[in-house]
Formats: C-alpha cells, sequence, structure tokens
C-alpha cells in the first residue's frame, strides 16, 4: 500500500510514518512517500497512479488554503484525501468535506484516533471528529434515532442505517452490524440521500449532523 504525506513540516511527515506503518494488514507492506508542497504532492500522484491515499495539509507554501484540496480532486478524483491539519474549528471540517475530502483529522488528535480514522477512510467510511459533528449538531435538537427517522420520512432501519452512516460506518460494516444484505444497504441509503437532498455521503454527514442526528 502506498501513502503520500503532503506537509510542509519534516516533524510532521516523520512523525506519522510510524502510525501509518501501523495499517499495514498481514503480510502487507506500507511505503510512505512525502512531499514538502502541493505541487511535489502532483508529481507523486501523477508518479504512482496505485496511491491509495493521500494525507493533506491546508497550509502549504505553494498553494492557498483549500486550493490544493479542491486541484487534487479535480485532476485525480480517484484517490482518496484525508486532510489532516491544525486547524480544527468546524467551519474548515465542513468545508474540507463539501468540497471532497473523505475525512478530516485534527493534529491534535491522539495516535490512536488518527490510526482509527485512517483504517475507517480505507475501508470505505467516512471521517468526522465527533467534537465537530457535535458542534455543527448544537443548533439542533438532540433527538433518538426513530423521531430523526420520523422527522425525514424514513423508516425505523433508515434511521439506524442513518446514524451508523453518521458515524463513519462503510457499507460491509453497517452490513454487519445490521445483519443486512450489500444491495439492502444502498436501498436505503438511497432512500436517505433522497430524504436529505444530497448525493454524498459526506453531504449526507453534514446534512445530518446539521439536524442533530447522532452516530
Amino acid at each position: 500500500m502506498r501513502i503520500l504525506v503532503v506537509d510542509d513540516h519534516h516533524l510532521v511527515r516523520e512523525g506519522v510514518r510510524p502510525l501509518l506503518g501501523r495499517l499495514a494488514e498481514a503480510g502487507e507492506a506500507i511505503e510512505v512517500l512525502e512531499a514538502a508542497t502541493f505541487r511535489e504532492g502532483l508529481v507523486q500522484v501523477k508518479r504512482h497512479p496505485d496511491i491509495e491515499l493521500v494525507l493533506l495539509d491546508l497550509r502549504l507554501p505553494d498553494v492557498a488554503g483549500f486550493d490544493a484540496l479542491v486541484e487534487l480532486q479535480r485532476e485525480h478524483p480517484e484517490v482518496p484525501v484525508v486532510v489532516m491539519s491544525g486547524e480544527d474549528d468546524a467551519a474548515s471540517v465542513r468545508e474540507a468535506l463539501e468540497r471532497g475530502a473523505l475525512g478530516y483529522i485534527p493534529k491534535s488528535s491522539s495516535p490512536e484516533v488518527i490510526v482509527h480514522a485512517l483504517r475507517l477512510v480505507l475501508s470505505g467510511g467516512t471521517y468526522v471528529p465527533p467534537e465537530i459533528m457535535g458542534g455543527a449538531a448544537q443548533a439542533a435538537p438532540r433527538t433518538t434515532g426513530a423521531t430523526n427517522a420520523a422527522r425525514l420520512g424514513l423508516t425505523a432501519r433508515q434511521g439506524e442505517v442513518l446514524a451508523l452512516l453518521v458515524a463513519g460506518k462503510s457499507n460491509k460494516q453497517i452490513c454487519r452490524e445490521l445483519g443486512l444484505a450489500e444491495g439492502t444497504v444502498k436501498s436505503h441509503l438511497a432512500a436517505i440521500f433522497k430524504a436529505l437532498g444530497v448525493a454524498t455521503r459526506v453531504q449526507a454527514v453534514i446534512a445530518a449532523g446539521k439536524l442533530g442526528v447522532k452516530g
């Protein structure tokens, strides 16, 4: 597995290496590529089309703010991107997810949280810092899963799927936890997306958070 770390701080790139090594499955090798600028990162992605994950800092010397994420998504939409940043405000997290990131990890996170978040994304899930989801939901009253489902015109089972989606679970994990076939989960997700007026998992997580849905 190849993972690219794009960060202009050498200590950050070196510090994350041992954590990425913990993502390896039995008998699997992890190759960590590095880039100190966004342009160097683009060169690495073009040179290694089999990169399975990009960890991207938001503060790079050769690009402004979210422009790096936007360009990377435009040029290489097939590459999963997780933002790992010193910024930990809710607005930055929401904007990163809305612009295509599959996860947002504050650099203040513990090693265990970072590893968990990356495993979640690699398994097909989406990682949103729990404290950020809590902040996004403050404007809405907290309700039970059944109440949320009723408010959105969903069935109780679809409410359960929605709660697991907000928790960052992948389709396979939802299947296991609820004992459902993958096709059934996909049907439930389609209904959830329609009810929320969204088209992607990330948009659904953001919209559900604003409504007070908790994972």
